[in-house]
């Protein structure tokens, strides 16, 4: 079920632990992990745009907007969130922005609609997804309206902790539960930070095949 709201990729870490480079761009399956987190991202929102420094063009496979930050700077998740939220209010109709991290290629299938639904109970809050007890804050719905106060936040402010800005903001927690497969257990909020991760998720994908 898609949720009118807009979809951002963030894909704008400088992957130091991977020696550098796109996360999102490393071969996994018979793709990348773009792909992957595409495959279950995109039929859950009306429209998408990819939160990206530098060369747009490696992306162009992709088909969709790439969104360099309007931060100057790299100032970390919440230029990018910033950026999103910029851009889904003057090209989208859509009222509110859901975040995903480009190299978490296992995000859960409703993560949108409850997320959604967890917003639409408290009007005005950002909900995040949780798991495991864990808070993920770059797995969020964000109100379009919250974007000024953002902005402030980090340029006036020089704050870029994504939590410290949830935490003022005021926000509800949903918890996603973490699935088994073949015994093993597959966190859906798994990120490649490093190569041995990349590895896993390999086999972990393998192991969700029928």
């Amino acid at each position: 079920m898609k949720r009118d709201v807009a979809g951002i990729i963030l894909a704008g870490g400088q992957s130091r632990r991977m020696g550098g480079g796109d996360k999102a761009l490393l071969p996994l399956g018979s793709g990348r992990v773009l792909d992957q987190v595409l495959s279950r991202f995109s039929p859950q929102i009306e429209s998408q745009a990819l939160s990206a420094n530098g060369d747009p063009a490696r992306f162009s496979r992709f088909g969709l907007p790439v969104l360099a930050d309007t931060v100057t700077g790299f100032a970390g998740p919440l230029a990018g969130i910033l950026t999103g939220l910029e851009w889904a209010a003057a090209n989208t109709a859509c009222k509110a922005v859901v975040t995903a991290a480009g190299d978490t290629p296992f995000l859960p299938l409703d993560l949108v609609e409850r997320l959604a639904a967890a917003a639409d109970q408290s009007p005005g809050s950002i909900a995040i997804a949780g798991s495991a007890g864990k808070r993920h804050p770059t797995f969020a719905l964000w109100p379009t309206d919250c974007r000024a106060a953002l902005r402030r936040f980090l340029v006036d402010e020089d704050d870029r902790r994504v939590s410290a800005f949830i935490d003022r903001h005021g926000f509800v927690e949903v918890e996603f539960p973490v699935p088994q497969s073949e015994g093993q257990s597959i966190d859906p909020f798994f990120n490649i930070n490093m190569p041995d991760d990349l590895v896993q998720a390999e086999r972990l994908l393998q192991s969700m095949k029928p």
